[in-house]
């Protein structure tokens, strides 16, 4: 929980550091992140899911060597994903202004996508230490990164006077940093030996067999996580204040959301472990143990728990499934509706957030299948 909190201040740090230089700077910097999250960063978290399911379950097969050839594999399939992701990025400005956002806001954005390469890389750093049980280098390298990043954006907005583009600026050196920081830390601590024995020829092989759950993991990812940056978009229809109103409130829903984000990870970890060693009944016990102790924090937010449990266990095309009709079947007619037609602006958006995660359709279809089908 506390890594996905630390991950998150980099943006956080951002917003609010832009937010004090004036409003259009504010729904520049909302802007910039919604198009960065949608275009690259659910995009590269979507791939690597992948290694939930394939760190976790050959970590608990004790064949620690395939752990490494499994990173190597999903370094190059990222490293690759980068450049049609790159593609878009450097286009953002006439991309926005073609979805009919203010012009002023639009030009007032700098997405950081020099830095993409360096967050897919940290991404999958964690996916290899989590899975295998290592958090800790996460967190302590996150607390360094983001002290980093508030003192670089002080000195870039208020020192050097580079607004909007020093802001961004500031992320993708942070971003490199963290990348960088926790690679060292893997090699001081020799986290790595059990499980690197070098570059192997055995990572240019077998690709289907990441891309198999690749594929539905960036889909199950990125349809819940669109959906809360098609608000931003939206907001951007309406004004600047509402853009800048959807960025606040979205920042801070996303800092409630890593509570039940902490039972996801574990989850994954704990079922992916168990089902790599052949023990389905600690495996049906750490699914259940995981929804458990998200429902104690809230019911609404189980369904994270859930998830984690899912790509856990390899079952990435269901989990996609459910959040493509619970979130684009259910959720986004209610928000337009409610955002335009019933002229609510913004809060129509979170009360349509309310009402799908109050529905039960997708809670209930991932539990049943957790409890009967997975294992």
């Amino acid at each position: 929980m506390l890594s996905q909190i630390l991950i998150l201040g980099l943006s956080l740090i951002s917003t609010v550091f832009c937010g004090h230089l004036g409003r259009t700077e504010l729904a520049g910097v909302s802007l910039a992140t919604a198009v960065i999250n949608v275009t690259g960063i659910s995009v590269g978290r979507g791939l690597a899911a992948a290694c939930d399911t394939l760190v976790s379950q050959t970590f608990g097969s004790n064949n620690l060597l395939g752990v490494g050839v499994v990173l190597q594999r999903a370094i190059l399939i990222l490293l690759l994903a980068c450049f049609p992701c790159w593609a878009i990025l450097i286009n953002t400005e006439p991309i926005l202004l073609a979805v009919k956002q203010e012009p002023a806001v639009a030009r007032s954005q700098f997405t950081s996508s020099h830095a993409l390469d360096a967050a897919f890389i940290y991404t999958l750093l964690t996916r290899y230490l989590q899975n295998q049980g290592i958090i800790w280098p996460q967190v302590i390298t996150g607390v360094v990164v983001n002290i980093l990043n508030a003192l670089i954006n002080y000195i870039f907005l208020y020192q050097l006077n580079l607004g909007v583009a020093g802001s961004a600026a500031s992320n993708a050196l942070s971003q490199f940093c963290m990348a960088g920081l926790l690679y060292a830390h893997i090699l001081w601590k020799g986290l790595h030996k059990a499980t690197w024995g070098g570059w192997s020829k055995e990572c240019l092989q077998d690709w289907s067999s990441y891309i198999q759950l690749a594929i539905p993991s960036m889909i199950m990812i990125c349809a819940k996580w669109w959906m809360y940056e098609i608000g931003c978009f939206l907001a951007g229809l309406i004004n600047q204040v509402e853009l800048g109103a959807q960025s606040v409130v979205y920042q801070m829903a996303t800092i409630t959301y890593m509570f039940p984000l902490g039972f996801c990870i574990a989850g994954t970890v704990k079922v992916g472990s168990a089902l790599g060693a052949g023990d389905t009944e600690q495996a049906k016990l750490s699914a259940k143990l995981s929804v458990f102790c998200a429902v104690s924090v809230s019911v609404c937010l189980s369904i994270a728990a859930m998830g984690g449990v899912i790509r856990g266990a390899g079952k990435q095309k269901v989990g996609a499934i459910c959040n493509i009709v619970g979130y684009y079947g259910i959720g986004f007619p209610i928000g337009v509706s409610l955002m335009f037609a019933a002229k609510l602006g913004i809060k129509g958006k979170i009360y349509n957030r309310d009402v799908f995660f109050t529905t039960l359709f997708p809670k209930l279809v991932i539990f049943k299948f957790c409890s009967q089908h997975v294992f």
